[in-house]
């Protein structure tokens, strides 16, 4: 027989025992009870939620997803909001992913976004490779790990100031190529990549256990708009493959009402908070919550431009008044990262203007990933409208300054062609795209030198037949460039006898937005006539710049001392001793003009004329005890020691 007080304990652990698990019950069940009215910031007035249940480690319940009702959104039938920030693994360090989702986490965000690029997953047709850098399966598990949840924006088509919007070049061998719309050439290559996408894609959605939560279709095709069945044909490419969860599509507001698609949310891009603007979504999908796909945080820097920078403070209370309305938002970019290789995209409105290798974006760290006043602003922000502590912000990676490099060797363009190069022998000048190479693709990025026979000078035009620039010699006497401003030359007069006229021509990035996404074919992409004379029987060398093409110049025999002067294309290489760790650096070419720069056979760094930025170079390209720096320069005059 018990005492009456150990009766009486029983009882009241008993009583506390079936408090706590209630406890655990409602913070599992119900983490967005009672929301409470936060302090003022910049005179908005912000709910705070509590959401430290809902995270993809946290949730295990999975049937009903990301729905909407009314204006708001429910994650497992709970109210959620989505505070995303895009950051696009193609663009970042695989070393450096986890750092970057760390920093998501501390400034407050719940949801990461990034683009899928069609053009670095299947560079020749047929052949796909999610490795590496592009392992895309174990970005968006890291995202989980990190908890993350995801927005998947898969294309085919991502803009995203990236080489063609992110698709293959090859798709432009054929003549009749229309991109984004129902042609079949398309079609059937989209339905080829998407096979094999959706088959890394489908088991981490969300409700298969994974952190996708919502796909995106298309990419802001309302400012496109060719086929009225094209969006329809995405959306059913991506459902008939397995995708389940919930759609969205993504437009500025011009295009907000060309780029529906039934069963799927509406979701509208800008960085000025016009009157009006949010409830301009009613307009078109009424009574459904309201999301801000793309909040620009900043902007892209074009060729030889300045570099981009928005207020911190007017972004910060943009967002606040996007938060008040009770929306949800993107940061775009979060963290942008590099437009590594010949990747960078370019506009074509008035006048051609090619994107800079960094993709910096005045976002809310920088290329670097170091943090700037904007992160600690919204950290601020979102603390306060999450109503709960934010975990800490991690330590910034490391810099390092090695001094100056010397670059201590050159060799001519001249003299590489004969030992690394066979060229392809044409009767017509062959664009890009169409040369015989890499089994039958083509050439996607770089340069092709163009080279055929005269037998005098006179007056050279191109016709506007040049993609993108073109450097002109006479053996090897420079003689000008034409580009899109530029159509015509004169030859200067020789001896009696042949020469050899050389169009060293280069591929500075295809549009990525607007209505000549099928006319961005490079390199010659039709006759060029001297004396108004076609010319004809070309030889073809394709330079591009391929990592096994930059290792091999390494034995090549012709390399000599850099000389006080030098004219004409060639390559430059130096060496970097590092003792210790390698840490993140930078690269600033003072001095130099236009030419891309290699570390280690990866090329890191586009040189723009007329700037003196330095240019990130992250320590995973840099290796233990010695880098090799390699640089070629497409400027026709080098003054070393510059």
């Amino acid at each position: 027989m018990w005492p009456c007080g150990g009766r009486r304990q029983r009882r009241l652990g008993a009583v506390a025992l079936l408090l706590v698990v209630l406890w655990l019950l409602l913070r599992r069940y119900y983490p967005c009870l009672l929301p409470v009215v936060s302090e003022p910031c910049e005179n908005a007035v912000l709910l705070r939620f509590n959401w430290s249940e809902l995270t993809p480690l946290g949730l295990w319940g999975r049937t009903l997803g990301l729905q909407t009702e009314k204006s708001q959104f429910l994650l497992e039938g709970m109210p959620f909001r989505i505070f995303g920030g895009s950051m696009h693994y193609f663009r970042v360090p695989r070393e450096y992913w986890e750092d970057r989702m760390l920093k998501m986490r501390a400034c407050g965000l719940n949801t990461l976004t990034t683009y899928v690029p069609w053009n670095l997953h299947e560079k020749e047709r047929g052949k796909f490779d999610f490795s590496k850098n592009l392992d895309l399966r174990a970005f968006l598990s890291l995202a989980a790990k990190n908890g993350l949840w995801v927005i998947l924006r898969p294309g085919p088509y991502i803009c995203s100031e990236w080489d063609l919007g992110g698709l293959p070049s090859w798709l432009l061998q054929d003549p009749e190529m229309q991109l984004r719309t129902t042609y079949k050439g398309f079609t059937e290559a989209v339905d080829a990549y998407f096979d094999r996408l959706m088959s890394i894609v489908v088991p981490l959605q969300y409700k298969k256990g994974g952190p996708i939560i919502a796909v995106q279709v298309e990419n802001e095709y309302g400012s496109y708009a060719k086929d009225p069945n094209y969006m329809a044909y995405v959306k059913m490419a991506l459902l008939n493959r397995g995708i389940v969860e919930l759609l969205m599509t993504s437009d500025n507001k011009n295009g907000l009402s060309f780029g529906l698609v039934e069963g799927a949310l509406a979701t509208v891009n800008f960085q000025k908070l016009e009157p009006g603007l949010l409830k301009y979504l009613d307009t078109v999908q009424k009574d459904q919550p309201k999301m801000v796909m793309e909040y620009w945080t900043g902007w892209f820097d074009n060729w030889g431009g300045p570099h981009y920078v928005f207020d911190a403070d007017e972004m910060v209370n943009t967002v606040a008044s996007i938060l008040k309305t009770g929306a949800s938002i993107n940061l775009y970019m979060f963290h942008g990262g590099t437009n590594f290789g010949f990747m960078n995209g370019a506009l074509e409105a008035d006048e051609y203007k090619s994107d800079v290798t960094s993709y910096d974006y005045d976002a809310v760290l920088t290329e670097a990933g170091d943090y700037t006043s904007k992160f600690f602003k919204l950290r601020q922000l979102f603390s306060m409208v999450i109503g709960q502590p934010l975990p800490l912000p991690p330590m910034i990676e490391s810099k390092a300054s090695y001094g100056a490099i010397l670059l201590h060797q050159y060799i001519s363009l001249w003299d590489v062609l004969p030992a690394l190069l066979q060229p392809i022998k044409s009767e017509l000048p062959v664009n890009m795209e169409n040369l015989q190479l890499n089994d039958s693709i083509g050439q996607p990025y770089g340069y092709v030198l163009y080279e055929t026979v005269i037998f005098g000078g006179g007056h050279l035009h191109t016709r506007d037949h040049v993609r993108d620039r073109a450097q002109v010699f006479v053996n090897t006497m420079y003689v000008g460039e034409l580009d899109y401003n530029t159509v015509e030359l004169s030859i200067p007069e020789g001896q009696q006898g042949f020469r050899q006229l050389r169009l060293l021509v280069e591929n500075r990035g295809r549009v990525n937005y607007g209505l000549a996404l099928n006319e961005q074919r490079k390199g010659l992409i039709g006759d060029v006539f001297l004396n108004k004379t076609p010319l004809r029987n070309f030889k073809i060398y394709s330079l591009e710049m391929k990592p096994a093409f930059m290792k091999s110049l390494q034995h090549v025999s012709g390399w000599s001392t850099v000389p006080d002067y030098f004219v004409g294309p060639a390559f430059f290489r130096g060496r970097l001793w590092i003792e210790q760790q390698p840490q993140d650096t930078f690269l600033k070419l003072q001095g130099w003009e236009a030419g891309k720069n290699w570390v280690e056979n990866t090329r890191a760094v586009k040189i723009p004329s007329s700037t003196v930025r330095a240019g990130h170079c992250s320590a995973p390209l840099l290796s233990d005890r010695h880098t090799e720096v390699g640089k070629d320069t497409s400027n026709p005059e080098m003054e070393s020691g510059k």
